[in-house]
């Protein structure tokens, strides 16, 4: 996929202690458990005079997709140039910065990686490992119905996430695997198998993704998957500490809020069968856990969501 090297930095060039590390670039804090974000790229680009400056996300996985114009990129250690129609994929924790051309028109998706890989968990993790197990850029074909169809994928999940019926709904999480696949089957067929130091531990990672979407209602223990995984607790707590900031066993507990939280939401059942839909013995510990991390009881929890 043809780049071409440009001779200066499309931003600041930074020591990477020194990179910010935001959810959404200029924005502090850390992302929510369930962040899938799309925005056009002028929206934030126009307000930095058309440049992003050198940052990272953890625990997120970021798509750029230049539908007109032009973009300077660094990808970690990588400089390239890329004209429209483009994409880039930007694993958790690869340093990136971007030059636009003034006007450049396209979309910028962000999403935890984790919530991209709930639900088909075999699939998920085939398109996941080869999308984003390094940085990476494509040069589409101007007017290919591939690059339409790309483009109408990402200007319907815009639609759909800024939709007050369907933003909260399964519609735009749909949408976004469906734009991971279709970039996965691209590079597949041009054969990207991608090389990054950390190109293993992104591997790894996802795979504890998966399977943590097959057994955390199982209420597997750490050790349980480090063995499953062929690692050592202490090396998988690394591997899930450098890709988002917090431990194996933070992961676990914020899927199974994630969970609750959409149950308690979604499904009309007294807490007590949801806590045993999702492997609590007892629903009065479960009810603290929930608290514990979600700041308000599954009742409270419950109440406040029907009244927004």
């Amino acid at each position: 996929m043809p780049t071409t090297a440009s001779d200066r930095l499309p931003a600041r060039r930074r020591a990477l202690t020194q990179l910010p590390t935001f959810a959404l670039y200029g924005e502090e804090g850390e992302p929510a458990p369930a962040l899938l974000h799309i925005e056009s790229i002028d929206s934030r680009s126009r307000l930095h005079d058309w440049e992003i400056d050198a940052h990272r996300h953890q625990g997120l996985h970021q798509v750029l997709w230049l539908h007109s114009g032009q973009v300077e990129a660094m990808l970690d250690e990588t400089r390239t140039t890329c004209q429209a129609p483009a994409v880039l994929l930007v694993p958790p924790g690869v340093a990136h910065a971007f030059r636009f051309a003034p006007h450049s028109d396209g979309y910028v998706l962000t999403v935890n990686a984790g919530l991209l890989a709930e639900g088909e968990a075999a699939a998920a993790s085939d398109a996941l490992q080869l999308a984003f197990a390094a940085p990476r850029t494509a040069t589409l074909e101007a007017a290919s119905p591939e690059a339409d169809r790309l483009h109408a994928l990402f200007a319907a999940l815009h639609t759909e996430s800024n939709a007050a019926d369907s933003a909260d709904g399964p519609v735009p999480l749909w949408l976004t695997r469906a734009i991971v696949w279709r970039l996965a089957q691209r590079l597949q067929r041009d054969g990207q198998t991608g090389t990054r130091v950390n190109a293993g531990r992104q591997s790894l990672y996802t795979r504890w993704l998966v399977l943590v979407e097959a057994h955390y209602r199982a209420h597997w223990p750490v050790a349980r998957y480090a063995d499953s995984l062929g690692l050592s607790t202490e090396r998988l707590n690394r591997i899930v500490r450098a890709e988002t900031g917090h431990n194996a066993q933070h992961q676990l507990h914020a899927r199974l809020v994630r969970e609750a939280c959409r149950r308690l939401v979604h499904v009309v059942v007294p807490v007590s069968k949801l806590a045993f839909e999702l492997g609590f013995d007892d629903p009065a510990y479960f009810s603290r856990f929930f608290k514990r991390h979600a700041g308000l009881s599954p009742s409270d929890y419950r109440a406040r969501a029907r009244q927004a």
